[in-house]
């Protein structure tokens, strides 16, 4: 009988779950440590809170390790003295150094959720939706020192719709991402891929998102700001302010009906219809100082709008 594969296993939010359970599902494999960030105070009562990937690896009876800095001496002892064959690292949280990136017997492997060399960096996601792109995807390349430059293994695509916001996405890739990384690792092992270098000349990058990036540019094609709504759904959220009183932006359609930038043009059955620098954005989906999310016909029956009305920078 072989010797199961040993993989530690490397992420921290929601998107690195799934990944997670793909590779605990396999027979053939073993994870003798799963690596997550420490916990965090969370919700309004900031009480110390598990991270997504320390409440999966519990729930499947997996042994977990938080350090607040990973990359020192004792720590790169305990993870050679697991002699493991793969690291799978997927939005862990802390740059690897060069000495536990050379700890594995065949390859660190990291999930990243874009078609490298396009959208190395922090927020890939919300860049594909942002800049309406077609087609997004997830890769699993070998770990570098330089983020996201590693040597790309695999990579699985698919297309962006206009309607779908950071979340669908988000959660599409994150499914692929559980898929790919066990055909990554069973092609290595069957000497069926080799990795190949990005080419570095065609490399983009994209920074985390603020808060501030979610602020609505009025003057921008309906187009743009209906991409950024949908780019930052559900964080940190777009918004704009009616009558100095902030409104957060969920969904949206795009006519081509004209109007002065963030002027309201009319209220219908439709929603609201606000005039940019080109086209018109009709709001779908809203949530003012109730903090509820609604449709804009409900949120129109506690919040009246006469006009003549203008949402505002400020």
């Amino acid at each position: 009988m072989k010797d199961p594969v040993r993989i530690i296993f490397m992420g921290t939010p929601d998107f690195s779950v799934p990944a997670l359970k793909a590779l605990a599902g396999r027979n053939d494999f073993q994870i003798p440590l799963v690596i997550t960030q420490p916990d965090r105070p969370r919700g309004r009562g900031k009480k110390l809170g598990f991270s997504p990937v320390k409440e999966a690896a519990l729930d499947l009876g997996l042994e977990v390790f938080q350090p607040d800095r990973l990359n020192n001496s004792e720590n790169v002892a305990l993870l050679a003295s697991h002699q493991p064959d793969f690291f799978v690292v997927v939005a862990y949280g802390q740059i690897l150094s060069q000495e536990i990136l050379d700890i594995p017997k065949v390859y660190p492997i990291n999930i990243h959720a874009s078609l490298l060399p396009r959208y190395r960096g922090a927020a890939p996601i919300q860049a594909a939706v942002m800049n309406m792109d077609k087609i997004s995807g997830v890769t699993t390349m070998v770990m570098a020192k330089a983020m996201d430059a590693g040597d790309i293994l695999l990579s699985s695509e698919t297309s962006i719709s206009t309607e779908d916001t950071a979340q669908d996405l988000h959660d599409r890739l994150s499914a692929m991402g559980a898929g790919l990384i066990l055909e990554t690792i069973d092609q290595i092992l069957e000497g069926r891929v080799e990795p190949v270098p990005q080419d570095h000349s065609q490399a983009t990058y994209v920074t985390m998102l603020k808060k501030a990036d979610g602020l609505i540019d009025w003057t921008r094609p309906a187009k743009q700001v209906r991409a950024q709504i949908n780019a930052m759904t559900p964080w940190p959220g777009a918004f704009t302010f009616l009558n100095k009183k902030r409104i957060k932006i969920f969904r949206a359609g795009v006519s081509l009906e004209k109007g002065e930038p963030g002027f309201i043009l009319r209220i219908s059955d439709q929603g609201i219809h606000v005039g940019t620098g080109e086209g018109s954005l009709i709001i779908l989906e809203l949530m003012g100082s109730s903090g509820k999310r609604l449709r804009a016909d409900e949120f129109l029956r506690g919040h009246r709008i006469d006009l003549p009305a203008r949402f505002t920078a400020e």
